[in-house]
């Protein structure tokens, strides 16, 4: 297990040398997404045969920061100052699992290297990670308002009005943000041998309970 630092927008190589246990901090620009967000993408721009043209301008801005980029599992707690500027007061991850419908086909369209959040994510997104060279990367849970300090601006926001303050696109630049990888490029993920051994357990449990 190592230890790297690396920025927004990623090379696929630098992905790809990443393994299950290291530990990243991110520094750059990264976007908030969560269910409505995620169904917003397969279904305007992803599955759709044509984006329509008064979302085209958000479709280009996300090509832009999602291409070697990362997207974060979030809903934040924000508040606007008197400038009239947002900061990000808890930024905690959420459960990542909700968006297994989704983010292979994000993933793929938008080349993403990394998802952020929390619990992992399942098959089709491991597959994805192995294809197009992508990572999941867990956040701590239970500490907010600590990963709350990487965020260094909050560069725009958009949908909020549509989808609520915790479901919109947050544009965020984060320094140092603290993640460890539990999903690889070459097959591995955490989450799937925890819940492998969980099983295994669990049947020899109730095995030595029936005889």
């Amino acid at each position: 297990m190592a230890t790297y630092e690396l920025e927004t927008p990623i090379p696929e190589e630098a992905v790809r040398a990443l393994h299950v246990g290291d530990t990243v901090y991110l520094s750059g620009l990264i976007v908030t997404g969560r269910d409505a967000a995620h169904k917003y993408m397969v279904e305007n721009f992803i599955r759709a045969g044509v984006v329509p043209a008064s979302e085209q301008a958000l479709y280009e801005e996300l090509k832009r920061l999602l291409n070697g980029g990362v997207i974060y599992h979030c809903g934040p707690v924000v508040r606007q100052r008197e400038d009239g500027q947002w900061e990000f007061v808890a930024a905690g991850p959420t459960t990542s699992i909700r968006e297994e419908p989704y983010e292979a086909d994000v993933i793929a369209h938008f080349g993403l290297r990394g998802v952020i959040g929390k619990g992992g994510m399942g098959p089709q997104t491991l597959r994805a990670c192995q294809e197009y060279g992508a990572v999941y990367f867990h956040a701590v849970g239970g500490a907010a308002s600590l990963i709350a300090d990487a965020v260094k601006e909050v560069v725009a926001v958009y949908k909020k009005e549509e989808f609520g303050i915790p479901e919109a696109f947050w544009v965020i630049r984060v320094e140092g943000f603290p993640v460890v990888v539990t999903m690889d490029t070459h097959g591995r993920s955490i989450h799937e041998q925890v819940e492998r051994s969980s099983r295994d357990v669990l049947n020899r449990l109730v095995s030595s309970s029936t005889i």
